[in-house]
C-alpha cells in the first residue's frame, strides 16, 4: 500500500537511501534538507512521487512549512522518519558547552520540532506513525562518546513517552537503534571534533580521532538495506516499538539488558529496603 512518506535528512547518507528506496517502493516522498536542490539532484530530478523542500530541523518554522508543504501536495503525511542527526566526538570535558548544546540541538530537539509539526496532521487523520533514528550508542554509552550517547539516550527517553501520548489516535512510534553503518556520519560536515584540549586527555584524543576516521568505509552495515529494513517496519500492521538494526546492535542491546538485569539483581538487597516501615508489603 503506497504511503506519504516524509524524511528528513535526506540529503546524503541513510536518508538518502529511505527516500531512494521509498519511491523505488511506489510511496509518496516528502525528501526534506538544508540544501533542497542538492537533495533533488541525489534522488534523481523532479518525479511525480516527489516533493523536496527546505528543512534546517533545528527550526520550528521550517517544521511547519515542510509539513504543509507535504498536505499541500499529498493531502497527508502517514509516516514520518526522523533521520537527520550529527556526530560530535569526544571526551567530555574537551566538549565545549556551547558544543554539546549544539548536539542536542540537531539530535533530540530536531526531530522534536519535526514531530510537533507533523502530530497534529497524524492526530486529524487518526493514524500515522513516527520513525526516529536513534542509535546503538543510545543504549549503551562508549568512551569519546558523552555528548553523542547523551542525545541518543534522550530520544530513547522521548520516543518511549510519546508512545504513550499518541496511542489513542492511532498512532504508532518506532524508535532505531543502529549499529555501524556505511553512512555518512563518519565524514567531515556530520562529525565535529572537540574544540578543547586539555594535556591529560590529549594521549587518548588523538588516537581515538584517528581511529574514528579510519573506521569511515569500513563499517560492516549496509544502508540501502537498512532502508529496506525501516520500510518494512514502516508497513507492520503493529509496528515494533524499538528495532535493534545490525548485527553488532542486537549484540549490544543483549548485553546490557542482561547488565541491566545483573544489576537490578545486585541492587535487591540495598535498593529494594528503602521505603517507609509502615508501608504494606
Amino acid at each position: 500500500m503506497s504511503k506519504v512518506i516524509l524524511v528528513t535528512g535526506a540529503g546524503r547518507g541513510l536518508g538518502t537511501d529511505i527516500a531512494r528506496e521509498a519511491l523505488a517502493a511506489g510511496h509518496q516522498v516528502v525528501a526534506t534538507g538544508r540544501r533542497p536542490d542538492e537533495v533533488e539532484k541525489t534522488l534523481g530530478g523532479p518525479q511525480d512521487n516527489l516533493l523536496v523542500t527546505t528543512l534546517d530541523v533545528t527550526s520550528i518554522e521550517d517544521a511547519e512549512a515542510a509539513a504543509q508543504a507535504a498536505v499541500d501536495r499529498f493531502g497527508r503525511i502517514d509516516v514520518l522518519i526522523n533521520n537527520a542527526g550529527n556526530l560530535f566526538t569526544g571526551y567530555f570535558e574537551e566538549i565545549s558547552p556551547a558544543q554539546m548544546r549544539r548536539q542536542f540541538e540537531t539530535n533530540l530537539f530536531g526531530p522534536m520540532n519535526v514531530t510537533r509539526a507533523v502530530l497534529p496532521i497524524m492526530r486529524a487523520q487518526r493514524a500515522g506513525h513516527v520513525i526516529t533514528i536513534s542509535s546503538a550508542a543510545g543504549l549503551v554509552g562508549m568512551e569519546f562518546t558523552s555528548a553523542y550517547a547523551a542525545s541518543k539516550f534522550a530520544v530513547e527517553g522521548w520516543m518511549e513517552s510519546l508512545r504513550y501520548d499518541v496511542e489513542p489516535y492511532n498512532i504508532h512510534t518506532t524508535v532505531v537503534e543502529p549499529g555501524y553503518f556505511r553512512t555518512e556520519l563518519l565524514v567531515d560536515g556530520s562529525t565535529t571534533w572537540p574544540e578543547l584540549s586539555i594535556d591529560d586527555y590529549a594521549p587518548r584524543t588523538a588516537p581515538r580521532v584517528e581511529g574514528m576516521k579510519s573506521m569511515n568505509g569500513k563499517q560492516p552495515g549496509d544502508p540501502a538495506k537498512l532502508a529496506r529494513a525501516l520500510l518494512a517496519v514502516a508497513g507492520q500492521e503493529e509496528p515494533l516499538q524499538r528495532f535493534v538494526a545490525g548485527a553488532d546492535a542486537i549484540e549490544v542491546a543483549e548485553a546490557k539488558a542482561q547488565e541491566l538485569l545483573a544489576q537490578a539483581e545486585a541492587s535487591r538487597e540495598l535498593g529494594g529496603s528503602l521505603t517507609y516501615d509502615d508501608v504494606p508489603a
